[in-house]
C-alpha cells in the first residue's frame, strides 16, 4: 500500500509539474517598454498617465512634466489619491508632503497654524481656538489633556489610544492627526468649512510629516510657510498638492509599484530628452505597438520566461541538489533487505555508496536551502529568477519532500499534491495577467518552498542522526527552545504593530510564526498536563505547574490583542475560535472526558446555527442590531445583500460571477487544460485574487470537478494529520519512559493544533469564496500566494508530521525485532 501511495503521489506530481512546463511553453509572447523617451522644448509641458507610462496603478492623467525657460525639468503630481515618490541620494520624498522640521507654520484653508516648537520634527505644538495643542505622533493633547475618543471610534482604536497615553514614547503606536470636519475628538482637529481629512499630520521615518488630503482645491489647499532662517532660498508659501519638484538630483520616481529610473545613467537628464527606464510593475502588450502622444516614444522588450541562464548561481545550486539527491537515492536502493540478503558483484562499492547516502541527502538539502535563499534575495533586489528557473526550484522542493522520508505518510502525500496544484494555479495567474509583476507570486512561492523544504529536510536528517546515535534531547532544552520561539514570535508581532500594517512588516507576516509558536507551546503544556500522574515523573509544585501552563495562554492573549488592534477584520478571531475548540476537543478525547468533548461538539453546532440564523435574518434584520453602524455589521450587510453595496460588495459579486462562469468543467469546458498559459480574462480583476479569492480563480479555471479533487486532497491532508496524531498518542500510552511518553503526547497535540489551523484556513477561505460566511481575509493553505504561511507554518507542520510518522515506523520495526 505504501508503494502504491508513493507511486500515485509521484505520478500526480509529475503530471502537475508537466502542466506547469506546458503552460510556460504555451504562454503567448508579451512586450513591455524597456525605455520611455520624452522630448520637450523649453517652456513646453505635457501630461502623462497610465497609457503613456505603462503603469497600471497610474491614473489617466497622473503627472505633468514641464521644462522652464532655463531648460530644467519639473514634475507635478496631478493625482489626488495616488502620490508620486521621488528617490534620490537624500532618501525618499513623497510629493504632496513636507517634513515638519524647518517649517515656521502651515495653513489649511484660511487658518494658519504657527508652530511654537518642532525640534527635530518629532513633536508639534501650536495654538488654535483659544487652546494649546500638542501632538507627538500618537496622541493629540488639548491644554495638556488627551482628547476623548470619537463617538464612532472602534474598540481597537480606543484600546490603542489608551495604550499611547501610558506607554513610553518609543513604544507608542503611530496614529495620524486629521484636520477638518466639525468636531474635536481623538486625533481629529475640526475646522469649520473644511472637509474631514483635508490635511494629515503623521509620523514617518522618525519625524512628523504633513500630507495633503484627497480634497484639495483653492479653498482647502494645504500650504506651508518655511522658516526663513532655516532655508532662506525656499519659497515662503507653496501649495503641497500643486507644487512642482525639480528632477535635478533625483535618481528615480515611483507611481504605485512602478518605478522609473532616470537614465541612461542614474540622475542624468539629457538635453531636450528625458529618458525613463520603467521596472517592477508594467503593463504587458500582445504586440510591440502602442498609440503614444507626440514627443513620447518607447523602446520595447519581450518577456522572457525560459531564461534559465539568467540565474547561474541558482542554477548551479539546483544542479548540486539534484545530483546529490540522485546519489542518495542510488545509495538508498542498495540498502534494501533484498540487496543485503543476496551479495552481488561489487558489494564493496555498493556498501560505500550506501554509506554516503546520509551525507548526500544533507548536501542536497543544504544546496536546495541555499538556492531558495538566493532566489529570495534576487527577487528582493529586483532581479527575480525566470519562470523556468522557478519551475525547477518548485520541482526540486517537491522531490525533496518525496524522497526524504523512508516511508511516505498519507498527509505528506496529500500536501505535496496540494502544493503542486497551488503552484500551477499561481503560474496560470502570473502568465494570464496583463501585468508583468503577477509572476512574482509564483516566483516567491517556489523560492520560499525551496528554502522551507531544504531547512525541513536538514532538520529531519538531524533528528534521524541523533536517534541513530541514541541521543535524546533533554526536556529542559526543548522548553528553552520553545521559549525562544515564543519570544521571537512576540517580538515579530510587536515589530508589525510598531512599524508595519495589516499586510505585515518587511514583506513578512509574523502572525504565521506566532501560530506555530502557539501550537508548539500549547502541545508542550498539554503534554505536561497529561503526564502529571505518570509514575517516575518529577512532580513540581502547583504554582510551577500553572506557571508552565500559562505560557501558551499569554501568547494566545497576545495574538487576540493583535487581531483586535492591528487587523481590521474578524477572521483571526474565528480562526482562533476554531483552533481553541479543536484543541479542547483533542484534550477531551485524550483525557477521556466525554462531557467536555460533548460541550465542544455542541459549541461547533451552535456556530453553524448562528450562521443559519444570521442568514435568515437578512440585511434588514442586521440593520436593526445595536451595533448596526460598526465595521462588523457592515461586513454582514455586504454579505447578505452585495448588490446593494456596489463598492464594498464588488469583491463578492466578481467572485460569484467567476465561479458561475467556471461551471463544472471550467471556463474552457476542458478543466482548464485548453487555457493553460493563456490570458485569464475578467477573473484577474477580483480584488485579492492571489490571496483571499484564489479559490474563486481556481473554480473559474478548473471548474467544480477540479474543486472536488482539491477538496478530496484537503480532506486527506486533515484526516491524515489526525490519523498520525492518534497513532503517536497510542504509542505514548505504551511508552515505558516518561520522556518518550511526553514526546508522543507533544506530537499528538502539535499535529492536532496544526490540523486545526489548516482546517480553519480551509473553512474560512471556502466559506468566503462560496458566500457561506461574510468576507474574511484568510488565504487558503497551499493554494493562495501566502509566502509567510507556507514558510513559517506549513513547512514546519509537514516536517513534524514526517518525523512523527518515521518514528512510528521505527518503533514498529523495533517491536518486531527478536530479543
Amino acid at each position: 500500500m505504501r508503494n502504491r501511495l508513493l507511486a500515485a503521489t509521484a505520478a500526480a506530481l509529475l503530471v502537475l509539474t508537466a502542466l506547469q512546463a506546458w503552460s510556460l511553453l504555451r504562454a503567448p509572447a508579451a512586450w513591455s517598454p524597456t525605455a520611455i523617451e520624452i522630448r520637450l522644448a523649453p517652456g513646453v509641458q505635457t501630461i502623462l498617465g497610465a497609457r503613456e507610462l505603462a503603469a497600471p496603478q497610474a491614473e489617466r492623467a497622473h503627472i505633468q512634466l514641464r521644462r522652464d525657460a532655463q531648460g530644467a525639468w519639473l514634475l507635478r503630481n496631478l493625482s489626488a489619491s495616488r502620490p508620486v515618490v521621488l528617490h534620490g541620494p537624500d532618501g525618499d520624498k513623497r510629493m504632496g508632503s513636507a517634513a515638519l522640521a524647518g517649517l515656521g507654520s502651515f495653513q489649511i484653508g484660511g487658518t494658519v497654524f504657527a508652530l511654537e516648537q518642532a525640534g527635530a520634527g518629532r513633536e508639534a505644538a501650536f495654538h488654535f481656538g483659544g487652546s494649546a495643542w500638542r501632538y507627538d505622533g500618537a496622541t493629540l493633547y488639548r491644554d495638556g489633556s488627551a482628547q476623548p475618543a470619537c463617538p464612532d471610534a472602534s474598540a481597537a482604536a480606543r484600546i490603542t489610544a489608551l495604550w499611547n497615553r501610558v506607554a513610553p514614547g518609543v513604544l507608542t503606536l503611530a496614529r495620524p492627526l486629521a484636520f477638518g470636519g466639525n468636531i474635536h475628538c481623538g486625533n481629529r482637529l475640526g475646522l469649520g468649512g473644511i472637509a474631514p481629512g483635508a490635511a494629515i499630520l503623521a509620523r514617518s521615518g522618525g519625524q512628523l510629516v504633513l500630507n495633503a488630503g484627497p480634497q484639495d482645491d483653492g479653498h482647502t489647499a494645504l500650504r506651508t510657510i518655511r522658516n526663513a532662517a532655516a532655508n532662506a532660498h525656499a519659497p515662503m508659501q507653496a501649495s503641497l498638492r500643486q507644487e512642482e519638484r525639480p528632477l535635478a538630483g533625483v535618481n528615480s520616481f515611483s507611481i504605485g509599484r512602478t518605478r522609473f529610473l532616470l537614465g541612461p545613467q542614474p540622475g542624468a537628464v539629457d538635453g531636450d530628452a528625458l529618458n525613463l527606464e520603467p521596472s517592477r510593475h508594467l503593463a504587458l502588450f500582445a504586440s510591440p505597438e502602442s498609440r503614444l502622444p507626440p514627443g513620447v516614444s518607447w523602446q520595447w522588450r519581450q518577456r522572457t520566461l525560459l531564461g534559465i541562464a539568467d540565474s547561474p548561481a541558482i542554477l548551479a545550486l539546483l544542479a548540486m541538489a539534484i545530483a546529490a539527491q540522485l546519489l542518495a537515492h542510488a545509495g538508498g536502493s542498495r540498502r534494501t533487505p533484498a540487496a543485503r540478503a543476496v551479495p552481488a558483484p561489487g558489494a564493496a562499492g555498493a556498501a560505500r555508496l550506501a554509506s554516503a547516502e546520509p551525507l548526500a541527502r544533507a548536501v542536497a538539502a543544504a544546496a536546495l536551502l541555499a538556492a531558495g535563499i538566493a532566489a529570495i534575495v534576487a527577487q528582493r533586489a529586483g532581479h527575480p529568477a525566470s519562470a523556468a528557473c522557478s519551475l525547477l526550484l518548485g520541482a526540486s522542493a517537491l522531490a525533496c519532500w518525496l524522497l526524504t522520508p523512508r516511508r511516505l505518510p498519507l498527509p505528506l502525500a496529500a500536501a505535496l499534491v496540494l502544493l503542486a496544484a497551488g503552484l500551477l494555479a499561481q503560474l496560470e495567474l502570473g502568465l494570464g495577467a496583463s501585468v508583468s509583476s503577477w509572476l512574482r507570486y509564483y516566483q516567491k512561492s517556489t523560492a520560499l518552498l525551496a528554502a522551507g523544504s531544504g531547512a525541513s529536510a536538514l532538520w529531519h536528517l538531524s533528528r534521524t542522526w541523533r536517534r541513530s546515535a541514541l541521543a535524546v534531547t533533554p526536556q529542559r532544552t526543548m522548553e528553552w527552545l520553545l521559549a525562544v520561539l515564543a519570544a521571537v514570535a512576540l517580538a515579530a508581532l510587536a515589530a508589525q504593530v510598531l512599524w508595519g500594517d495589516e499586510t505585515g512588516v518587511f514583506d513578512l507576516q509574523p502572525v504565521e510564526l506566532a501560530k506555530l509558536a502557539l501550537t508548539a507551546l500549547t502541545a508542550h503544556c498539554l503534554a505536561l498536563r497529561m503526564s502529571w500522574n505518570d509514575g517516575g515523573h518529577r512532580q513540581p509544585g502547583h504554582a510551577a505547574r500553572w506557571l508552565q501552563l500559562a505560557a501558551p495562554a499569554l501568547l494566545f492573549l497576545a495574538l487576540l490583542a493583535f487581531a483586535l488592534v492591528q487587523v481590521d477584520d474578524f477572521s483571526p478571531l474565528i480562526l482562533l475560535l476554531v483552533w481553541t475548540l479543536s484543541m479542547a476537543f483533542a484534550y477531551a478525547l485524550a483525557a477521556r472526558r466525554p462531557a467536555l468533548a460533548a460541550v465542544m461538539a455542541c459549541g461547533a453546532l451552535s456556530a453553524i446555527a448562528v450562521i443559519a440564523v444570521v442568514r435568515g435574518a437578512g440585511a434588514e434584520g442586521v440593520a436593526q442590531w445595536p451595533l448596526a453602524s460598526s465595521f462588523y455589521a457592515d461586513r454582514f450587510q455586504v454579505w447578505l445583500a452585495p448588490a446593494a453595496h456596489p463598492h464594498t460588495g464588488q469583491q463578492l459579486l466578481l467572485g460569484a460571477h467567476a465561479i458561475a462562469e467556471g461551471g463544472w468543467l471550467g471556463a474552457d469546458n476542458m478543466l482548464g487544460l485548453r487555457s493553460l498559459g493563456l490570458p485569464v480574462g475578467a477573473a484577474v480583476n477580483i480584488p485579492a485574487v492571489q490571496d483571499d479569492f484564489a479559490p474563486a480563480f481556481f473554480l473559474n479555471r478548473h471548474g467544480l470537478i477540479g474543486a472536488v479533487l482539491l477538496w478530496a486532497a484537503q480532506a486527506a491532508l486533515v484526516a491524515g494529520l489526525l490519523h498520525v496524531a492518534a497513532r503517536t498518542y497510542a504509542a505514548a500510552t505504551l511508552a515505558r519512559d516518561f520522556r518518550q511518553a511526553w514526546l508522543g503526547r507533544f506530537r499528538y497535540f502539535a499535529l492536532c493544533g496544526g490540523a486545526a489551523f489548516v482546517l480553519g484556513h480551509l473553512l474560512l477561505s471556502w466559506g468566503t469564496n462560496l458566500a457561506i460566511f461574510p468576507i474574511m481575509g484568510q488565504p487558503m493553505s497551499f493554494l493562495s500566494a501566502g509566502g509567510s504561511h507556507l514558510l513559517f507554518f506549513l513547512c514546519p507542520l509537514l516536517a513534524c508530521c514526517a518525523v512523527s510518522a518515521q518514528s512510528l515506523e521505527e518503533n514498529e520495526h523495533a517491536d518486531l525485532r527478536p530479543t
